[in-house]
């Protein structure tokens, strides 16, 4: 899980540094620029395309904690992912090309696809940034509030105190699991044992 939030600002960085030697080489029409932004744009497409497997491998960790919204956030996250993956592939392929058979054209418009490309990247870090700070901090909260109204309910069919006690005891035992749930899924050591080391 921890390698999508890693490798994603590379999936940001290097599709504008492919766009920024694209765009030299559009303007010097030297053969050694196209070499160099051929290669970045071929870089910049494997980087997409690992940060769309990690996030591939990622997202079904914290789906069932995540909102409604959430989940659909995700889901859209995931296929604008996939997307881009495979258009920064034909992007490179295309590059490649004209680099190799030295045709301006071919390497001008896989510029303008790059540029393209490039700005959905953006978008896309804008949605995982809303991801993480709208819907992935709060679903630990989101589960132990829905834990808690579960509670409330059952506590209120309840017509013995001790019952109720009990209820609520059981509701705080699935908040900790859900906390260590959270937890593991971000790498996280477990209270008890970062006591322990201490």
């Amino acid at each position: 899980m921890m390698l999508h939030p890693a490798t994603a600002h590379f999936a940001m960085v290097l599709p504008v540094v492919a766009t920024v030697f694209s765009l030299i080489y559009m303007v010097t029409k030297s053969e050694g620029m196209s070499k160099i932004s051929s290669r970045v744009t071929l870089i910049a497409a494997l980087a997409v395309i690992g940060v769309w497997y990690t996030g591939s491998q990622a997202g079904p960790l914290i789906y069932d904690y995540l909102s409604e919204a959430g989940k659909h956030e995700l889901v859209e996250h995931k296929t604008l992912g996939l997307y881009l993956a495979i258009a920064f592939g034909i992007i490179a392929l295309i590059k490649i090309v004209g680099c190799r058979w030295k045709m301006f054209a071919v390497e001008a418009f896989a510029t303008l696809l790059l540029l393209g490309a490039t700005a959905t990247v953006f978008l896309q870090g804008k949605d995982g940034g809303e991801l993480v700070y709208n819907y992935g901090m709060p679903f630990k909260a989101y589960m132990m509030q829905d834990t808690l109204k579960e509670a409330v309910a059952s506590a209120d069919d309840e017509d013995d105190c001790d019952a109720k006690v009990e209820v609520y005891e059981d509701a705080m035992d699935d908040i900790q699991a859900i906390s260590e749930d959270v937890d593991t899924i971000y790498g996280n050591k477990p209270v008890e044992e970062e006591e322990e080391e201490e």
